[in-house]
């Protein structure tokens, strides 16, 4: 009987049928994943495909006045600030105002020992009255030898040196009237007043302690808020617009809105400007002024501010948001009366990043696409969705924009 040889197993065929298992898992699973969904229906109209109307919000092109604004930052600065010190030495015996407290010039602030300035000014007073009675008594002796002179009674030295005598007297008199004038100075100088209207600060000295004109630190600082200016630099290229204004004789209206450019703090005017380019920045220092009366501004204070050049009147206007770019320039999506969109390019003047005043290309009443340009080709039509159009409204008289227009 012949002999039975088995043939052996290839010892990788369980491996082989692993590896081939796993590949065909994670081919299903690649499948699955990269599969093409079934587009999503719009928010409104109905399902949407391809070929369908193009859902889409729209804005209307209106007619009004766009005001052009240069913005800046600006920093508070007080009208005037006044380190007040004592002008005499002495001890600070009296303090009569409160940290923060509004006065007005000639308001009296605090009191310094006023004794040794009364008995100075008492010293004085009783040097002026000895030499008043020795001028005289010289006087009349002057008068007596001029007429025995006339007599041919006294020589002609005796009667010179009497008037010699008088005007020494009347020349010491002189010199102590002012020591008088100096001692009372001095006395009122003891009373210390407020040399300007403003707001006090924190008082830096208490009663009880030595003042004098050289101290390092002032007694209290008075800034004057009412009125305060606000200054802030603008490139040296907005200059020309500004100058053009300033001397045609026209008031240019500044505001200052807080760091978020949603506050409006207060409103002013355009003051004055700097005599020279800074080199260093290219840019020209401005100076605004402004009532604040709400006291709504603070010295050292922060603020954006607005000036407003020249106000466009009766201009095309258009929403920024419907502005778009292209490699032939600016356009934007014109609906028409079919409810298909043109592909229309404009030209843009002034900005203020909400409204845009249009110089050629639309006209007041043309619909604009707003949302959904990205699947937009000329001559698509589209569906407008939302119950009415969103209009674009003429730019109000303070625009809270982020991007500064350019005077044009």
């Amino acid at each position: 009987m012949p002999d039975t040889q088995l043939t052996p197993r290839p010892r990788n065929l369980s491996r082989q049928w692993l590896l081939g298992s796993l590949a065909l898992a994670v081919l299903a699973v690649l499948l699955w994943w990269f599969w093409p969904s079934p587009p999503e229906a719009p928010a409104r109209g109905g399902p949407w495909r391809d070929g369908g109307p193009v859902p889409v919000r729209v804005a209307n092109v209106t007619q009004g006045d766009f005001p052009v604004e240069l913005k800046a930052l600006g920093t508070v600065t007080a009208y005037n600030t006044v380190n007040v010190r004592g002008r005499v030495e002495g001890e600070l015996v009296k303090l009569l105002f409160k940290d923060g407290q509004q006065v007005k010039a000639g308001d009296l602030l605090a009191v310094i020992d006023p004794r040794s300035y009364e008995i100075a000014l008492q010293q004085a007073q009783g040097a002026l009255q000895e030499h008043q009675a020795q001028l005289r008594n010289a006087e009349l002796d002057l008068a007596r030898y001029r007429g025995l002179y006339a007599e041919d009674s006294i020589a002609k030295q005796t009667l010179d040196t009497q008037e010699a005598l008088v005007n020494q007297f009347r020349g010491s008199l002189k010199s102590l009237q002012a020591d008088v004038a100096t001692a009372r100075l001095n006395l009122d100088f003891t009373q210390i007043r407020a040399p300007i209207t403003g707001r006090l600060g924190i008082r830096q000295a208490d009663v009880g302690n030595l003042v004098s004109s050289g101290d390092t630190l002032p007694l209290v600082v008075i800034t004057q808020t009412l009125p305060i200016a606000v200054m802030f630099t603008l490139p040296e290229a907005d200059l020309p617009a500004v100058v053009q204004q300033l001397r045609a004789g026209e008031t240019l209206a500044v505001e200052a809105w807080d760091r978020s450019e949603k506050l409006k703090l207060a409103e002013g005017e355009l003051e004055s400007v700097d005599n020279l380019i800074d080199t260093a920045t290219g840019t020209v220092k401005l100076k605004a002024r402004f009532t604040n009366a709400e006291e709504t501004l603070f010295p050292n204070q922060f603020v954006n501010v607005r000036l407003r050049v020249k106000t466009l009147q009766n201009v095309t206007l258009m929403p920024a948001a419907a502005l778009q770019f292209g490699a032939s320039g600016t356009f934007a999506y014109v609906v028409d009366a079919e409810d298909k969109v043109q592909l229309t390019p404009i030209s843009i003047g002034a900005s203020d990043g909400q409204l845009s005043v249009v110089e050629q290309g639309l006209k007041a009443g043309d619909r604009l696409v707003l949302e959904g340009t990205d699947r937009l080709r000329s001559g698509n039509k589209v569906e407008v969705i939302g119950d009415t159009p969103v209009a674009a409204q003429p730019a109000p008289a303070t625009p809270e924009s982020k991007r500064a227009p350019r005077a044009q």
